[in-house]
């Protein structure tokens, strides 16, 4: 159960958090009272780390075991899920690319964040603090890329789930969005650019976007999706960081 003092007013889950934007968002929560916890597979980053492996469904009972836990009882200010775990791999045609890979992605990418937003829904349920449930999508929703199948579709799983749990808020229940960063310069994006065009045909659009330095740093993803949380946004919002 969280241990709820005046240091400790806000509880913050982030996927992912051991690198990438996942780090630069426990780095910058914008709360100094907050208790961040990493929910991956190796940690490592500034928060407190709850090892799970968010691409097998064993671990996402573990998961949804510790949101119970420790928000039994909570009386803090808020508790905040931000899912920003993903994986871009195996880059290439669906019909040639490894099978156990592909459907780890899938599981990672697709049902994950499905599985593990109703999760933080239903421990948060009863709760009257602010909640907030945050889901990192990508432009890959809604632009299809040759070689990213798992991934875009996954993405646009991520968004029509978050519209519709959106809606099945009441006026006082846990605000749903997803935000698209823009173009991160990440691992993910270096692998994405060391990728041979035959898997990913559009490997040379980001090779050029890091060539012409249009890429946002994590720091800056960081702090447009913290800011989010201030806004006025409709429930159910699909934002992308480029467009506000």
């Amino acid at each position: 159960m969280a241990q709820v003092t005046a240091a400790a007013r806000s509880l913050i889950w982030i996927s992912g958090a051991s690198a990438g934007i996942g780090a630069a968002l426990a780095a910058a929560a914008p709360y100094p009272d907050a208790r961040v916890i990493d929910l991956s597979r190796r940690g490592g980053g500034t928060a407190e780390h709850f090892k799970a492996d968010l691409s097998d469904p064993a671990d996402w009972e573990r998961v949804e075991k510790h949101f119970e836990a420790e928000l039994a009882g909570y009386d803090g200010d808020r508790v905040v899920f931000i899912h920003n775990a993903g994986t871009i791999t195996p880059i290439g045609p669906a019909h040639a690319v490894d099978g156990e890979a592909y459907t780890s992605a899938v599981l990672l990418n697709s049902v994950a964040p499905q599985v593990l937003g109703r999760a933080f829904l239903t421990a948060t349920a009863g709760l009257r603090c602010e909640r907030h449930l945050v889901m990192l999508s990508s432009g890959a929703a809604k632009t299809p890329y040759a070689g990213w199948s798992s991934y875009t579709a996954g993405k646009a799983a991520v968004e029509q789930w978050v519209r519709t749990v959106g809606a099945e808020q009441p006026p006082n229940g846990c605000r749903v969005i997803a935000v698209a960063p823009g173009v991160v310069d990440t691992a993910m994006q270096s692998e994405i650019r060391s990728t041979d065009p035959d898997s990913f045909p559009s490997v040379a659009r980001f090779q050029d976007l890091k060539q012409s330095g249009a890429l946002a740093t994590p720091d800056s993803a960081a702090t447009g999706i913290w800011s989010l949380l201030n806004r006025p946004l409709p429930n159910g919002s699909c934002i992308d960081l480029r467009h506000l």
